[in-house]
């Protein structure tokens, strides 16, 4: 699975993705995988009152990605998830790494089979 911040032909990068860019409104055709980049926290929270399923307390990070090696355009992308741990600050570098549950798909409302479960966390580097 990959991680993809989502391109239009202006240089435009957001993530998620989009049918239409929502700066110019051009079609997003290309990605570029986020996976094994770097990133830095720009902010972060903890939340102790989580949705069924989500561990608590679930620590999110808005991190911003450097992506002026890959298009011409916009310098950096930023993205939200969860964190492996508690310990993390403002500016600490961090990287996606792949997990297969998300959250506890036996709990909630929604039946198992009908989304994915797995995406990325960032892990402190």
């Amino acid at each position: 699975m990959t991680f993809d911040a989502h391109v239009c032909p202006n240089g435009h990068v957001t993530y998620p993705g989009h049918p239409l860019c929502p700066e110019c409104g051009e079609p997003q055709e290309d990605t570029i995988d986020l996976t094994d980049r770097t990133g830095e926290v720009v902010t972060w929270t903890k939340s102790t009152a989580t949705p069924p399923g989500v561990r608590a307390p679930n620590t999110l990070a808005i991190v911003e990605f450097d992506v002026t090696d890959a298009v011409e355009g916009d310098e950096h992308v930023r993205a939200i998830g969860q964190v492996t741990t508690g310990e993390v600050e403002t500016g600490d570098s961090v990287e996606p790494v792949y997990v297969e549950e998300l959250r506890d798909p036996d709990i909630g409302i929604k039946v198992p089979e009908s989304t994915d479960w797995d995406g990325y966390r960032f892990d402190p580097v």
